[in-house]
This record gives C-alpha cells, sequence and structure tokens, in this order.
C-alpha cells in the first residue's frame, strides 16, 4: 500500500521535524505494526526544556493566544519500540492482521509516566494492612484496629500504617487504649511516612520492647512517668518494632511486590525508582524479572542500611537484566529524619521546640565510608535530607566523594526530597549536578504544621522548587508511595496548583513556588528518565524509543483543579505491551 504524502491539519502545524521525519518516510515494505492507537492527543514532549521561569521553548506547541495544542494523534509500535508518531490516516496504514488497533477517542497520551521515589514493597504489604490514612483521632484509629481483630484469628499480626506523625506530633497516642480494645493480636501501626510506629503491649512482648532496651542511636522510646514503654517509638528506633514482623516467603512477597506494580500500571505508570530496596525485595525484582514478569520498569535503588548487601553490588557492580525492565545502579541512603516527627536537622532550632535541631548523620544510620564505596564504583546516590543542616552536609558530603573518586562524577545524584534548603546552598545543586527529587503532594500535605517547625523565615526556602529550578537545579517528582497518595493526577495538580484537594489555600501555598503544566509532566517524564540513566530509551514519545506510554482523559496541559483531579487512566502501555486497558 502506497502512503499518501501528509497533509497536516493546522492544528499540528507545529509538528516536529523527527515527527514530520517519520511520518514521510514510510515505505510499501515496512512490517505491520504490533500496536496502533489513534484518534488521540499526542503530547509526545520532544520539544526543548522551557525556561526556569517556566516559559516554554519557541518549538513547543503552544502560543500565548491558544495556549498548548497536541503534536499528533497516533502512535505506531512495533516490537516494544516507537515507529511512528504523527497523523491517524498515515498510522492505520501500518496495521496488518495481527495489529491491535486501539481508537483512543481523543484521550491524550503521554510518555509513560514514571514515579520516581516508590516503596511498592510497602505498599504491596500495605494493601493488606489496615489503613489509616486521613484518620483523625486515636479513638477512630483504635476502632479500625478492633474491627479488623474481630475477623483475625487470635495471635495473628495485625499492621496499620498511615496515621500523620506530623499532624499528630502534639498529641502522640500511646498503647492504653490499643491494648486494651485489642489484647489478643500483636498490633504495629506504621506512621505515614514510616519515621514513627505505635504498638499495643503484645506487639512490644514480642519486639523485646522494655524500659531496659538500649534506644537506639538517633531514635526515642517514649516512657511514661513509670518509665515504661507507652508503645510509641520514633525515627532509628521504629525497626525495633518493624523487625519483629515475620517476612514474607518468597513467593508471598513476589505476590505483593507484584499486585503492587499492577496498582501502579492501573494509575498510569510504566516505570517506578525503588527507593532503598531491601535484601529480599531485591531477590523479588531479580526473579520476576528473570521471568519477564515485571509489568513496569523497576529501577532500584538499593538499601544502603544493610552494608552486607552495599558490599554485595560494590563487588557485583552496576546491573540491568537483559530485557531491560530491571536496573540496578543506584543506593538509598539517610541523612536525617523527618520534619513532622522533628527528626530533619535544621541549621537553627525547631521554632516550635527550642533547644532541639533534629538527628541526623551516624546518629540516622548514615555510615559515610559505606556510600562512598558504593558511589567510587559508579553506582548513583540518592540520600534522604529534609533539613537545612542535612541538605548541607549532604551536598557537601557527595561534593567530597566526587572529589576523591574518579568513578563517582557524573552519576546525576540525588536529594531525595531536597525539603528546606538554605539559600547558600541552593546554587549548589547545580554546580555539583545533583537533582532535587521531590514530592509535589507532601508540600500540599505539610502545609498545615510546616511553618510551625521552621518559622516565617525559613518556610520561604521549603518546598521551593521554583526557587531550585531558577538556581539551575535538575527536578524530578514522585509520591513517596504509599505515604502519599500516588496517582498522577493529585501529583500533577499539587504540582500546579500547591492547593489541597479541596482547593485550599486560594491561589496556592507559596504560589510563587508553582510548576506550569509543562514542568509538572515533565516531572514525570522526562526529568524522571534523566534521572533513571533512560532518558536514551524513554521519557518523550518518539521514533527508536522504548514504547512506554499512558493515556488518560483528561489534558493536564489545558487542564488543573477539580478537572484534573477528577482524570482517569485509560491505557498504560508498557515496553510495547498494553498492561492496563480501562473497561467501560
Amino acid at each position: 500500500m502506497t502512503i499518501h504524502r501528509l497533509v497536516v491539519r493546522r492544528s499540528l502545524r507545529a509538528l516536529l521535524p523527527g515527527v514530520l521525519a517519520a511520518c514521510t518516510t514510510v515505505s510499501d515494505t515496512t512490517p505491520a505494526a504490533d500496536l496502533i492507537l489513534h484518534n488521540g492527543r499526542v503530547y509526545s514532549m520532544a520539544w526543548p526544556e522551557p525556561t526556569v521561569n517556566g516559559v516554554p521553548s519557541a518549538q513547543a506547541p503552544y502560543d500565548s493566544v491558544n495556549g498548548w495544542r497536541h503534536d499528533a494523534t497516533a502512535v505506531v509500535v512495533r516490537e516494544g519500540r516507537v515507529v511512528f508518531v504523527g497523523n491517524d490516516s498515515a498510522a492505520l496504514a501500518l496495521k496488518g492482521p495481527t495489529t491491535r488497533v486501539l481508537d483512543l477517542k481523543e484521550h491524550v497520551v503521554l510518555p509513560g509516566l514514571v514515579d520516581a521515589h516508590t516503596h511498592v514493597a510497602e505498599l504491596g504489604q500495605s494493601l493488606d494492612r489496615v489503613n489509616l490514612t486521613g484518620v483523625a483521632t486515636e479513638a477512630e484509629a483504635v476502632a479500625l484496629i478492633a474491627a479488623r481483630a474481630a475477623t483475625t484469628p487470635k495471635g495473628e499480626w495485625i499492621l496499620g500504617y498511615g496515621w500523620d506523625e506530623g499532624a499528630w506530633a502534639n498529641r502522640y497516642p500511646d498503647k492504653t487504649l490499643l491494648t486494651a480494645r485489642v489484647p489478643d493480636h500483636p498490633v504495629i501501626l506504621r506512621s505515614l511516612h514510616g519515621f514513627a510506629a505505635w504498638a499495643n503491649e503484645r506487639a512490644l512482648t514480642l519486639a523485646g520492647i522494655t524500659r531496659n532496651t538500649p534506644v537506639p542511636t538517633g531514635g526515642e522510646i517514649r516512657l511514661d512517668a513509670k518509665g515504661e514503654p507507652t508503645g510509641l517509638v520514633l525515627n532509628r528506633a521504629v525497626p525495633l518494632l518493624d523487625n519483629a514482623v515475620p517476612l514474607p516467603t518468597p513467593a508471598q512477597r513476589d505476590a505483593q511486590v507484584l499486585r503492587a506494580l499492577h496498582v501502579m500500571a492501573h494509575a498510569g505508570y510504566t516505570g517506578v525508582h525503588e527507593a532503598g530496596v531491601a535484601p529480599d525485595v531485591m531477590d523479588s525484582f531479580e526473579r520476576l524479572a528473570l521471568r519477564d514478569s515485571l509489568p513496569l520498569r523497576v529501577y532500584a535503588m538499593l538499601s544502603a542500611r544493610d552494608s552486607s548487601l552495599i558490599r554485595q553490588w560494590i563487588t557485583r557492580g552496576p546491573f540491568t537484566s537483559a530485557n531491560g525492565m530491571l536496573s540496578v545502579r543506584a543506593v538509598k541512603a539517610y541523612y536525617d529524619g523527618a520534619l513532622g516527627s522533628r527528626g530533619a536537622q535544621l541549621l537553627a532550632d525547631y521554632a516550635d521546640q527550642p533547644g532541639h535541631r533534629g538527628v541526623s548523620g551516624g546518629s540516622y544510620g548514615f555510615d559515610q565510608r559505606l556510600v562512598a564505596d558504593i558511589m567510587s564504583v559508579g553506582f548513583q546516590v540518592g540520600i534522604h535530607a529534609i533539613g537545612d543542616a542535612g541538605n548541607r552536609a549532604t551536598l557537601n558530603f557527595i561534593d567530597s566523594v566526587m572529589r576523591a573518586a574518579p568513578k563517582a562524577r557524573g552519576l546525576r545524584h540525588r536529594v531525595e526530597h531536597a525539603q528546606v534548603v538554605s539559600p547558600p546552598d541552593l546554587a549548589r545543586f547545580a554546580s555539583l549536578g545533583v537533582i532535587a527529587s521531590v514530592q509535589p503532594p507532601h508540600a500540599v500535605e505539610d502545609k498545615g504544621w510546616a511553618e510551625t517547625r521552621l518559622g516565617a523565615n525559613r518556610i520561604g526556602g521549603a518546598y521551593a522548587w521554583r526557587t531550585l529550578r531558577q538556581a539551575g537545579a535538575g527536578l524530578v517528582f514522585s509520591s513517596d508511595l504509599p505515604g502519599s497518595d500516588w496517582s498522577p493526577f493529585y501529583g500533577l495538580h499539587s504540582a500546579i496548583t500547591r492547593q489541597d484537594t479541596s482547593g485550599t489555600p486560594p491561589g496556592g501555598w507559596y504560589p510563587a513556588q508553582r510548576m506550569t503544566p509543562e514542568e509538572a509532566v515533565r516531572g514525570y517524564t522526562v526529568w524522571s528518565a534523566t534521572a533513571g540513566f533512560d532518558e536514551t530509551q524513554a521519557g518523550v514519545i518518539a521514533v527508536g524509543k522504548r514504547a512506554d506510554l499512558t493515556v488518560m482523559d483528561v489534558d493536564p496541559f489545558r487542564s488543573e483543579g477539580p478537572a484534573l483531579l477528577k482524570g482517569r487512566i485509560m491505557t498504560t502501555v508498557s515496553r510495547g505491551r498494553v498492561v492496563y486497558l480501562r473497561t467501560p
């Protein structure tokens, strides 16, 4: 069949040269497609970056009068790769007898979304746990646990997660009510971001936590007036409870991981950066990759808290599975704690707790030698740093390792969260080539108490995405699930509006730090590909790239607020395979 010269409609006049070339070089001998998506609104993202103030490139499909427009309507896939981006007629001409054709009904197509800071193993576990997210009081939480206990055999563990350690910081719960209502099951309830845990008496007994238990450096075991554990532990003491829970079997772990990854596929993601992978989870990823069972690409960041795991990978070196679905070339470390639980290290006292500046470094389990050693053999590092002192020390550490070890340079090292940054340190992100890996939902979730912790002066350097961009820092966006909702619509909404789901505050919380729609989308596509060394394969929709695509029923370039939050994922394509298709 001869394909006639492409006729470009007015709405597509801004098609990129590379896309036009793909449209006009198809020949009669081209093999049939495996998958054709047509009748869509495709944003290829294959145009140059906006300015640091968010002004679109002159080559972007945008004008100041009409705003954004899509730059293609169809995508063709063969053998897991994009082979055509352009108009419908040219795409459908590549249909063969076995081609799968999806009519997108004018839905929006973006490069496959990637959540660049996840804990999918925890998500897999949490799907079986009691969800306490949004629960306002201790009594409400205990009632939910009691309800679960009524249907759980006596003696079995009951696990929950999601109570907000930031919002509850001035009224932390204890074991009294929980033990009274649920005496026959060991219960551990992890907080929203994992920096606190709350247990009943039976769990404390099984964990061996008594009045004489040594307190881990950088942790806290709350004691009552009689010197007995209250059931509440903070920061580096949380593992004392976690370690009492039996590990799942390999089969159970594989099932948890797969379940979580399919949840992510349903949410529109084609990849995740898994932050802080433990040995048994790493084994699961490798088993699933070997069986070609991973529905999404996993960029695994090894847990620096496990020295034997890190030493093993120092010897082994970076790794990518044969099918490209698993990449291991990064490590996750913790420098300080969380702002909500007052564990983040600050340069000056907490505004609401004079004399306290948080916990960090060796006190928080940060092994400088171990992390430096794995960086020195070519691993990227992503270091959790929340407070301004924590961020400064983290930048100092990365700088020192890069100066000493040539193989540690140019590895796009990351600061995970980069939540509070002192003005003198802003430019250092760019000069050191360090990416600020930030979570837009954290800003809208923390806005109710963050300024109380920091005070009016320091809050200006907190959650400061625009300021980081203007300083030349690279950004990447994520959810930090399961501590925050992983819906991409929630993440995009948070980045664009800096408002919560109810639309408050009007105009956004510190609105000067808002991202433009283009920047928000890039944070989950182009920039995530760069942060994971995947830019030659993904991040944009272009001929030769891996066929990772996300289809949604709202246009994030032209919608915000309630309209964006109501968006739905229609189709997720990972490596050319449809891993999720919404049914009517």
